[in-house]
């Protein structure tokens, strides 16, 4: 193998807002390094844009004129002498074509490859490359569906019912459950509207149909070097639509055997794509335990934080090193112990989930051992409308499941902010459900509940 060379970071610019944006300043702070921040003219009172070394105005409020705008950001991390770029989750972290413009400025994108992004955009070819890496994956058939005459003809092959999913889909966006024949073209041609007009990708691919699935993915970090580290696996299937609201490490529903395996298939998928930096594969975990991949997040996760918690692992910090050129520590130097969860708290109505921007009147947050809050908010701080209705993170940590629910139930009581509605209520409400305490729940439990609900 070729010696890799080291190259220390000093500047990090960080290409996003909100809670992880104040949240990579405290790692690249505690690594000595300088921290830079690029903001819209609606976040200019945001908490990051106080704390950072730097903030340099990008543009409007409107995402595509600001944190989507890739020739601000650039020079931005130019005029600042920003040596690196950390994506954070959303906007551009994720995007190809910033990834390459970053490489061509010689600035360290910290992240992994165009190429490795390539291969796991595509949904239809991550599947494929995952059967060579012998990973499991949901019975369908190869590649890309041709029309919906080519996606009758696979659903008979595989059997009802069958799942049409977008090939560059996410957040449910181009997916239809298909249960017989009749429904198959019409369902064809809606899903691939759908996805051309929020992905401009029409394509889209067939698999079976998992009923009450899991939703239990795999943090890994991967070096330079070859080395790849998991760092256990998350549970996040508490959904609402196909968005995760409540998420939890380790997964109580795996066995031993099944957990050792699960994490095997995560490192034996990364070392075949040699893959480099932090990432997330995605499994569905049927009613057997089962588990069959569905997808690959080239970036940090929002429920990162369980991860950590459970591991004693800074993950933004070891992204940073494995853009330097640092080897991984050991797999047998990790250890995972205890229980997380994760709750995230949005700006929204918690019986209906309107978004809810406006001006925070009080802001107090719990504390006490094993609580965490990732959250940019402050008392005075005005939301604004114009991005992702996520204010903030509340992490509790126990040593089983049951000693962090409780510390949960005494941290979200804790917890106020006041002024605007948000999904505080609503996680209290979860840690008095039965079926949740009790682990019976799968993806689809959320939205039969809050289906119910209205139809009482």
């Amino acid at each position: 193998m070729a010696t890799i060379e080291k190259k220390e970071i000093k500047k990090v610019l960080i290409a996003n807002r909100g809670e992880i944006a104040l949240r990579a300043i405290r790692t690249i702070k505690k690594m000595g390094k300088e921290a830079i921040v690029v903001y819209s003219d609606a976040d200019k009172d945001a908490l990051y844009v106080q704390l950072a070394d730097m903030a340099i105005c990008i543009g409007p409020a409107k995402s595509a004129q600001s944190y989507l705008n890739i020739p601000a950001i650039i020079t931005a991390a130019e005029v600042s002498g920003a040596d690196a770029i950390f994506p954070g989750y959303g906007f551009l972290s994720e995007n190809q074509n910033f990834v390459e413009i970053c490489k061509h400025h010689n600035i360290t994108f910290i992240g992994p490859s165009v190429e490795i992004m390539d291969m796991m955009a595509d949904k239809a070819k991550a599947k494929d490359v995952m059967i060579k890496a012998k990973v499991p994956t949901v019975p369908g058939v190869e590649g890309t569906l041709r029309d919906a005459a080519h996606a009758k003809e696979a659903a008979k092959q595989i059997g009802y019912p069958v799942i049409l999913k977008a090939s560059a889909g996410g957040g449910g966006r181009g997916m239809r459950v298909v249960e017989d024949e009749s429904y198959v073209e019409n369902a064809y041609l809606a899903a691939s509207s759908e996805a051309l007009s929020a992905f401009g990708d029409g394509s889209m691919y067939i698999e079976k149909y998992i009923k009450s699935p899991r939703h239990i993915e795999v943090q890994v970090i991967a070096d330079k070097h070859g080395n790849v580290l998991h760092l256990g696996e998350r549970d996040c299937s508490m959904q609402r639509r196909h968005q995760k609201v409540i998420e939890e490490s380790p997964a109580i529903k795996l066995d031993d055997k099944t957990r050792k395996n699960l994490h095997a298939a995560a490192i034996r998928a990364c070392e075949y794509i040699k893959y480099e930096n932090a990432g997330t594969l995605e499994f569905l975990a049927d009613e057997n335990n089962n588990f069959y991949f569905m997808e690959m997040n080239t970036r940090l996760q929002v429920e990162h934080c369980v991860s950590e918690m459970v591991s004693g692992v800074d993950i933004i910090e070891w992204m940073i090193k494995v853009a330097e050129g640092e080897p991984l520590p050991k797999q047998e130097t990790i250890e995972l112990k205890g229980h997380a969860i994760e709750f995230r708290i949005t700006a929204e109505d918690p019986v209906t989930f309107i978004p809810n921007p406006g001006k925070i009147k009080q802001y107090i947050v719990p504390g006490g051992k094993d609580v965490r809050v990732d959250s940019h908010c402050y008392t005075g701080y005005i939301i604004p409308p114009h991005y992702d209705s996520m204010i903030g993170k509340l992490i509790c940590y126990g040593k089983d499941r049951n000693d962090a629910i409780a510390r949960a139930k005494q941290a979200l009581d804790e917890l106020t902010i006041s002024g605007i509605k948000t999904t505080i209520e609503f996680h209290k409400k979860m840690l008095r459900n039965e079926d949740f305490i009790n682990n019976r729940y799968d993806t689809k439990y959320l939205d039969a509940q809050i289906e119910a609900s209205k139809n009482k």
